[in-house]
């Protein structure tokens, strides 16, 4: 289509989560209150890992990096949202748009690298424990967080660019409450397909490979921990794998479910409920799923908080 590098819109109209004043003050204070659990708890799992020497081993290190993945994931989206809901002011900049939008599908990216790399590490782990120390070496531990990085920014970069070049010349209210792809799609006068199909195969490519990792690796667990003789053992490690398995889950099931179909396939109400689970839901759950069922965790985070208490 002829001009679809230029954008009429100069910016775009979030209508948020709900448009009922007695429901947007309820609102606003259940997702501030989660956003603040989810800030609190992801950067005492941080500064528990940093401070204490146990835990400076590669499952802590790529727990440290999911962490302060999940904080920058939501801090993409939910500021912006209260923040509209403050100043009664819901609009946001063509480019503040396009930028939110690379963050987001960045540290999506990201965070479902991570899940695969620390689903890697449990395998080797509890399959190879004699050959973990060699096998999960410093080097090896840089390169599976720094390779994700990589991968990530330019996996939005190409969606960034794509989405760039569309016009949007009609309605400029997004059903959102930000910037989401799928949302910005139905709003383009350009043709969409190009930017679909990267979506269904690249986009699709990045998020499946890892989901697969994932199943491999706990297949291969589960078959390990059967042959387990203690009964004991058995429920405590599929106590712990459950736990991850849920959560990635609740991650991988919403995120497929509003990307991986067809855009008139699937309501505003829906994208909204599934991108809640996944900005919010899912970080906010990360300290109680990977921490507090941790002894060593639990052990270190008990002294982080003692020494604050003590110095105030």
């Amino acid at each position: 289509m002829r001009g679809a590098n230029q954008s009429s819109v100069s910016e775009f109209l979030l209508l948020g989560l709900s448009r009922q004043p007695q429901q947007q003050q309820l609102l606003f204070g259940l997702f501030l209150s989660m956003y603040l659990v989810t800030v609190l708890g992801n950067l005492l799992i941080i500064l528990a890992i940093s401070t204490d020497s146990r835990l400076h081993t590669p499952m802590y290190f790529f727990l440290s990096n999911l962490s302060f993945v999940d904080v920058s994931f939501s801090s993409t989206i939910v500021p912006k949202m209260l923040a509209n809901h403050i100043l009664s002011s819901q609009t946001i900049s063509f480019p503040g748009c396009l930028t939110q939008m690379y963050f987001l599908i960045m540290f999506v990216s990201i965070d479902n690298f991570l899940l695969a790399v620390m689903s890697y590490d449990r395998f080797v782990a509890v399959c190879h424990p004699l050959h973990y120390t060699t096998k999960m070496t410093h080097q090896l531990c840089v390169l599976l967080v720094a390779g994700p990085w990589v991968i990530a920014n330019l996996n939005a970069l190409l969606h960034i660019l794509l989405m760039a070049r569309l016009s949007f010349c009609a309605d400029s209210t997004i059903p959102h409450f930000f910037c989401d792809v799928s949302a910005l799609l139905k709003l383009s006068c350009s043709d969409t397909h190009l930017n679909e199909m990267v979506i269904l195969t690249e986009g699709a490519l990045i998020m499946i490979t890892p989901l697969v990792c994932i199943l491999v690796s706990y297949i291969c667990i589960t078959c390990a921990v059967l042959r387990v003789p203690s009964t004991k053992g058995k429920w405590k490690a599929f106590s712990t794998c459950g736990s991850h398995v849920a959560v990635v889950s609740l991650f991988y099931g919403t995120i497929i479910a509003v990307y991986f179909n067809p855009s008139s396939s699937h309501s505003a109400e829906t994208d909204i409920a599934a991108a809640v689970m996944y900005t919010v839901v899912t970080p906010m759950l990360n300290p109680f799923i990977y921490s507090l069922r941790n002894k060593d965790m639990k052990g270190a985070l008990t002294k982080v908080i003692s020494m604050k208490f003590f110095f105030c």
